[in-house]
Formats: C-alpha cells, structure tokens, sequence
C-alpha cells in the first residue's frame, strides 16, 4: 500500500478523494492554489444534489450518481449541515417533447431514481408547481438542495483531522516522475509523493501535460449566468423546474432552481468562456481562446453547434432574450422578477480532437498519477462515490 499521496485540487472531489483516503490510513496532502477551498466550480455551481434522471444507465455517471447522491445524504445529516429536498419538475412544454420525456424517464427507472413518477396535463402539473406551463412532466421528489461549499469544508475538517495537510496558495508549476515516485513543484513547495492524485477541473488538461498525458481530451470553459429572482416573485416556483434537455448537448438548459437557503435562480445559459477561469465577459485570456481556437476540433464543434452558440451568447447580453425563455415555463415571469445576475459558473467540459463534447467522468492514469480528465455536472453530487472508484480502481 502506498503511503504518501498528493492531491491535486482543492474542489469538492479533490477533498472527496483525500477524505476518503485519509480514512484508510493514507498520508494525504491536498495542494490548492486558490486561498480558499471550493473556489472553481464547486463554489459556483446551483447546490442541486441530482437524482440520476438524464444519464445512460451503465454509465458512470448513472451509477457513480446513485451511489453519490446517497452519500452526501447520509453526510450531511451526520454533520449537521442543511439538506432539502425540494423535488425536480422535468417539463415538456408540446407534444414535440413527449418523446424525450419518455426517455428520461426510461433512463430514471433504470437508474433507481427514489420516487420518481410521471405526470400527465396541467392540473397533475399544477400539483407540484401552480405556475409552470407544460402538458406532462417527470417528477423526482428526492432532487435536493445543498451548500457544497459547506460540505466542501467539513471534509477539508475530516482530512486534517485523520492527519492530512491542504495547502493553500500552492499552484502546480510542475511534476516529475522519478524512481517510481512524483515530485511536486509548487508556488511555494517541493514534496515528493508515491501517488497524486489530479483533480484540477478547469485546468486538468494542463497539469496532465506535466506528466506528458495526451492532449486530448481538452478543456473548453463553459460559463453559465444565472439571474436571481426577487423576493415576492420567487413565490412562483416551489422548488426546481427544468426542461427536456436536447440530447445533442450536454447541458440541460434554463431552468428554475430554488437553493438550500431559499433564494430562486434561473440558469444557467451556457456561453463558451473567454478564460478558463472567466467568469465575465471582462475577464479574456488571449493565451486560452488562442489555444481553443486552434485545436483540432474547433472548426467541427463551431460548424455543428454555431445556431446554438449565437443563441446563447445573446441571450447573455440581452435580458429580454434571456426572460422570453425562461417564461416558456413560467410565463407569469416578467423582467422585473428578474433581480440581478448573481455570479456565474464555468463548466470545465472536455473536448474532443473531433469536436466531440465528453459526456461521461474520464479518468486516466500516467504512471503513478491519476487524472480525472473530465468531471463535470453531476460530480458534486457523485464526489463522495468518485472518491471510492478512484482508490479502488486506481490506488490500490
């Protein structure tokens, strides 16, 4: 058994794994640049602890969510932090949906979605949500609301306690193998470790270079906007409404999400990202839109999917865009219920030399390093059973 273990990624999965191993008597060191935990992805994303209704059964997203779910459950409750199930109404808004709608809840059968069911017209819709517009929907009353920076840091707790270091303010600069070893070169240290573990979300991609990982598959950042509802018009919703997705993407698209602490947010949209760590319009990094520009599967992702990208670029710069299609699903939504943009998130979605956009976790193994290439929605939710998967295949 190895003994000493590098993290590399202080997001909720990074401290997953390091819990998990700590647990089993491995010496873990989590290494962060930021100055806090949970400062990426995992600090940016909706709250939302998934139930499993959209992956292909099989897949490890469908059984890594499953198993997830449950686990943060259980943690939270043990730790005393808030854990609200809400429940999630999929809507199909004409019968151009039905169809998918159908398939979704083939794929919630299929991967052991507690409770789910199927509801058909209007009033069965008016049941869990009074003002949604639709003519069917598939509900899951288990979907529920977290704060994973909360569960992000009693984690980080569990770590130190069982003995493992997370060091802040240490940004990867380098990685050597040597005598079966890694040496870690950061910002501000030099460790060497029998095993690292790398959990870099946004820049997975490029901490894989270091150890001369193949290119493929890229990141290419996502930012998603959402808008926080006003107080009297968060009424409106009760607890989630999403859409059909469109299988083509792998986004679910505008929906109403209300969140552990009660505050309703509509989003995200879905606009490629100026900077891996863009999280406005304002922040450009010439050095990353060049190199998605000229890797191979540029011009294949941009000649696919360019209708959809204008689509949602002006839905970001124009509100009245972005309000018409959220009141497809509650049309009682004025502008006005539109508060303010609150933050935004950037998905870190791998991309294929195609063009193609990874669907499912991807884990690869260099050595006596593991890279999680490509972990996107629902990871937060599956952290807890990503962390099993990768000491039981990949560290034992």
């Amino acid at each position: 058994m190895t003994d000493r273990i590098g993290i590399v990624g202080g997001g909720i999965v990074g401290v997953a794994i390091a819990r998990h191993l700590s647990a089993g008597g491995r010496v873990v060191t989590v290494i962060e640049k930021e100055s806090r935990l949970a400062r990426h992805q995992t600090g940016h994303n909706s709250g939302v602890v998934h139930a499993g209704l959209y992956y292909k059964p099989g897949t490890l997203k469908a059984t890594l969510c499953a198993a997830g779910r449950e686990s943060i459950r259980e943690f939270c409750h043990d730790k005393g932090l808030p854990y609200r199930e809400l429940g999630k109404l999929v809507v199909a808004v004409d019968e151009t949906e039905l169809e998918a709608l159908a398939e979704i809840e083939r794929r919630a059968i299929a991967n052991g979605v507690p409770g789910v069911s199927r509801l058909i017209g209007a009033s069965r819709l008016h049941e869990i949500e009074p003002h949604v517009a639709g003519i069917a929907g598939i509900h899951s009353p288990r979907t529920a609301a977290v704060d994973y920076v909360a569960i992000t840091e009693a984690m980080a707790h569990d770590v130190r306690a069982a003995g493992g270091r997370i060091l802040l303010g240490h940004e990867v600069t380098q990685m050597i193998a040597e005598n079966g070893r890694v040496r870690v070169i950061t910002s501000a240290s030099e460790d060497v470790f029998d095993r690292v573990v790398v959990c870099a979300g946004l820049q997975s991609d490029v901490v894989a270079r270091f150890v001369g990982a193949d290119a493929a598959p890229k990141i290419l950042p996502f930012r998603g906007e959402y808008w926080e509802m006003t107080p009297q018009s968060a009424r409106l919703v009760r607890g989630m409404i999403y859409p059909v997705p469109d299988p083509r993407f792998p986004f679910l698209g505008v929906h109403f999400t209300r969140g552990v602490y009660d505050a309703v947010h509509i989003g995200p949209n879905a606009v490629p990202a100026l900077a891996r760590e863009g999280y406005g319009w304002s922040r450009f990094s010439a050095k990353d839109t060049w190199e998605s520009l000229r890797w191979p599967g540029a011009l294949p992702l941009a000649r696919q999917h360019w209708r959809m990208g204008v689509d949602e670029v002006a839905g970001s710069l124009l509100k009245p865009l972005y309000a018409r299609r959220a009141r497809r699903f509650l049309p009682e939504l004025t502008m006005a219920d539109m508060a303010h943009k609150h933050g935004a998130g950037v998905r870190a979605q791998a991309w294929g030399r195609s063009g193609e956009l990874l669907d499912d976790f991807a884990v690869d193994q260099v050595g006596a390093v593991t890279l999680l290439r490509n972990a996107p929605s629902p990871a937060a939710t599956s952290s807890m059973a990503i962390a099993a998967y990768v000491a039981e295949r990949h560290l034992l």
